[in-house]
C-alpha cells in the first residue's frame, strides 16, 4: 500500500466553508486504499521525500506560507517528487497573471488588466473590481468607480488586478479530475457565494469549461472552473483554480460523492503507478 502525505491546514478559516470537514471526509475515503498522513503546509517540506505522493489540498492561500510554498515547488523539480495536483498548470498555482493572458487571447473571461495604464482595454462601467494578484478568498477586494480607481492605483503598480464589475445572474463552478467532468454546482443567490446547489450542465456549458481545461493542460489533478452568467446569458471565466480548489463535496448527493471519490482514487493510483 502506497504512502501519501496529505497537505492541508485544518485550522484555516474560510468564508462560508469548513475546510477541515471536507478534508476529513476525503481522507476517510482515501485511507481505505492508501496509507495516509495529514500535514500542515508549513511542515510539508520536512516530509515530502518520505512519501510516494504529496496531495496538496485545502492549504489556504499560499501567501500565508510563501517561503514553504516556494521551497516545495523547488523540491518538486530537484527531487522529481510526485504531487497531486501536478505542478505544471498555468492557472492559480502560478498566481493571477493567467487572467490577463486569457483576456489578451480573446477567451470568454472577465476582462482583466494589471496596470492603470491599460485602462482603455476595459469596458466603461459604473464600478470596477480591484484585488491583489496574490490574494484569495476576496482578501483585499474593493469596488471602485473610475475616479476612485485612478486615486487608488498608481501608474507604477503592477500587483493589482483591475476588472469591470459584472452584473451577473449567478456563479457556477465546474469540477474536473484530470480532464473528465465530475459535477457542477451553482449559487442561485448571488449574494451567497457558498450556498451551492447541484447544477445540470448543458453541452454548451461543458464546451465553455473544456476550453480552459484544454488550455491549462495539466498532467493530472483536480480543477475547478469558476464562471458567472451575465445578463445576456454568456458564461465568463472568473477563476481557473488548479492548485487546491475547494470542492464543496459535502454538498453533493451520495451518488455524486461516490462518483467523485472513485474517480479521485483511480487518478491517484494512475499517478502512483507511473515511473
Amino acid at each position: 500500500m502506497k504512502n501519501i502525505l496529505f497537505v492541508t491546514d485544518l485550522y484555516y478559516k474560510a468564508n462560508g466553508r469548513n475546510y477541515y470537514e471536507e478534508d476529513f471526509f476525503i481522507t476517510s475515503k482515501l485511507r481505505k486504499d492508501f496509507k495516509l498522513v495529514i500535514c500542515n503546509p508549513k511542515d510539508m517540506n520536512t516530509f515530502t521525500q518520505d512519501f510516494d505522493l504529496t496531495i496538496f489540498r485545502n492549504a489556504g492561500p499560499v501567501s500565508n506560507f510563501p517561503k514553504e510554498y516556494n521551497q516545495f515547488r523547488e523540491s518538486i523539480k530537484l527531487h522529481n517528487l510526485k504531487t497531486y495536483n501536478s505542478f505544471d498548470g498555468k492557472g492559480d498555482m502560478n498566481g493571477k497573471d493567467y487572467l490577463i493572458e486569457l483576456t489578451n487571447l480573446g477567451y470568454p473571461v472577465i476582462n482583466t488588466i494589471d496596470s492603470i495604464n491599460n485602462f482603455d482595454k476595459l469596458p466603461k462601467v459604473s464600478k470596477y473590481v480591484i484585488k491583489p494578484k496574490d490574494g484569495a478568498d476576496s482578501i483585499g477586494m474593493e469596488f471602485l468607480n473610475e475616479d476612485e480607481l485612478y486615486k487608488k492605483i498608481s501608474k507604477e503598480d503592477k500587483n493589482t488586478l483591475i476588472q469591470p464589475a459584472i452584473d451577473f445572474e449567478y456563479e457556477v463552478s465546474f469540477y474536473f479530475i484530470d480532464k473528465e467532468f465530475q459535477y457542477a454546482l451553482y449559487a442561485p443567490d448571488k449574494s451567497k457565494r457558498w450556498e451551492l446547489k447541484e447544477y445540470s450542465a448543458t453541452e454548451e456549458d461543458l464546451e465553455f469549461a473544456m476550453k480552459f481545461i484544454e488550455w491549462n493542460n495539466i498532467n493530472h489533478g483536480i480543477q475547478r472552473i469558476d464562471a458567472c452568467r451575465n445578463k445576456t446569458g454568456e458564461l465568463l471565466l472568473v477563476e481557473l483554480e488548479d492548485l487546491n480548489p475547494y470542492l464543496s463535496v459535502l454538498e453533493l448527493s451520495i451518488e455524486l460523492q461516490n462518483k467523485f471519490i472513485n474517480s479521485l482514487k483511480k487518478s491517484i493510483k494512475k499517478v502512483l503507478e507511473c515511473n
